[in-house]
């Protein structure tokens, strides 16, 4: 706790203010709260705040008689808009004053500035590759600690007094970036960018932008490393912009043009190009900072792959049964699609802007299609537009079971045998609570399933 209560030292009793009661707002509060500060509270739900009303030196928030000139600064939840569709007022009122936002990741990097950081960033596989390089680097020796938007909060990552803690590895949402005017990671990593949260950036250009600034230098000597796959025109177009300017070391990778294939095709749990950029990243990250390729392959190897991220659960008579409820726009379920053939995908949920544009495509991989979701009706015409078979099953337990039996029924028959993919390129907020809770449902039907 020396750094922490060093830093709340030099705050000389001013007070914090902390908005947003999630995961990282909660962790912010106890980790602050035990080192001595001074803290305001607030979310959009009172309910929320309940906890702390019996907490000593914990204020809470009321928007409207408060000081904003008098807090240190704000501490921001990712989740409430800072930009668009509009700022929150509690963002207004904090401008108006002059006040200082920030998110967990800039605070913590500020009370720890000597931690190495690796930051992964980009619209799909975060998630994927930063679990991939830290178990590459747990299985070559490397300590490290992983967190950030993959759920663990960096507030509750154990780093003080860690004895031989070599790397901190983040994932980095577009949210987060958009509050962190200070920090950049030593070894920055820019996935791809296709269009999506276009409602809180407004624009994909200033979507891509706000991820190009994890490129920009980190201050003091060394303006650190960019690994950037120019994949796509966005990350091409970052990759230009970084060179030109010098920004820092740039290693440019690919899923096209720089990938060994076959050595890729023996690795079960991270299949199809996506996932090859998720380990053409890792791979150039753990080289930097001094694996050796069999260190870096072997890792990747034994990696055992992300439940809800293309996950596959079983195989019954030949048939496998993958949960892709990640998957929450078209351009993630696009990388699903390319990945297999002979699907029974179940798709739908609460549509994205987007909707399911560009993944007619994929036709020829598809058998059937098993629609849930309050997007039910609009996909069915989507689907009877490119002349796809489908059926309307508005709930998981019906299309599961209808995709179950489709698939086991065809084995044999020229389409041959079959993938049942959950790939819902929609948010899960129609019928669940979280892509988490969607996939959890899923795989416990899956797990139901009988053998013939």
């Amino acid at each position: 706790m020396s750094e922490i209560k060093d830093f709340v030292k030099s705050l000389k009793g001013t007070p914090v203010l902390v908005y947003g009661m999630g995961k990282s707002g909660c962790a912010i509060v106890h980790a602050l709260h035990k080192a001595g500060a001074s803290l305001i509270i607030g979310d959009d739900n009172p309910d929320n705040l309940k906890k702390f009303t019996k907490y000593e030196n914990i204020k809470l928030l009321d928007i409207e008689a408060q000081d904003f000139s008098a807090p240190a600064f704000l501490i921001l939840s990712p989740g409430i808009p800072l930009t668009h569709p509009r700022p929150h007022d509690i963002v207004l009122k904090a401008q108006k004053c002059a006040l200082e936002i920030l998110c967990d990741i800039e605070l913590f990097f500020r009370i720890h500035p000597s931690l190495k950081t690796i930051g992964v960033t980009g619209t799909n596989g975060k998630s994927t590759t930063v679990s991939l390089l830290s178990h590459i680097l747990n299985e070559a020796g490397t300590k490290n600690a992983l967190g950030g938007n993959i759920g663990t909060a960096v507030f509750d990552l154990k780093v003080e007094g860690k004895v031989g803690l070599k790397w901190v590895v983040l994932e980095l949402s577009s949210y987060q970036i958009d509050l962190c005017p200070s920090f950049r990671p030593d070894i920055s990593v820019i996935l791809n960018i296709t269009p999506d949260h276009i409602d809180r950036h407004g624009s994909i250009e200033h979507y891509a932008e706000v991820k190009e600034r994890l490129c920009e230098p980190k201050k003091g000597d060394n303006p650190g490393v960019a690994v950037i796959c120019s994949d796509d025109e966005y990350t091409q177009k970052i990759l230009d912009n970084v060179r030109k300017a010098a920004l820092r070391e740039v290693v440019e990778v690919s899923a096209y043009k720089t990938l060994d294939k076959e050595k890729l095709s023996k690795f079960d749990t991270l299949k199809g190009t996506h996932n090859h950029q998720n380990i053409v990243c890792a791979y150039a990250v753990a080289r930097k900072i001094g694996l050796t390729p069999e260190e870096i392959w072997n890792g990747v190897e034994s990696f055992p792959g992300l439940n809800h991220r293309q996950y596959m659960m079983r195989t019954i008579n030949g048939v496998s049964y993958v949960n892709g409820s990640k998957a929450t726009n078209a351009a993630s379920t696009a990388m699903a699609l390319c990945s297999h053939n002979n699907i029974y995908w179940i798709v739908g949920g609460r549509k994205k802007k987007t909707g399911l544009d560009g993944l007619e495509k994929f036709s020829d991989h598809i058998n059937h299609a098993f629609l849930i979701g309050e997007s039910t009706e609009e996909f069915s015409a989507w689907f009877d537009t490119y002349g796809i078979k489908h059926s309307r099953c508005y709930t998981m337990e019906n299309a599961v079971g209808q995709a179950h039996a489709m698939a086991q029924a065809h084995r044999g028959k020229p389409v041959g045998t079959g993938v049942v993919l959950l790939s819902p390129a929609c948010a899960s907020f129609d019928q669940y609570e979280s892509f988490e809770k969607r996939g959890e449902h899923f795989s416990q039907l899956v797990d139901a399933l009988k053998k013939d």
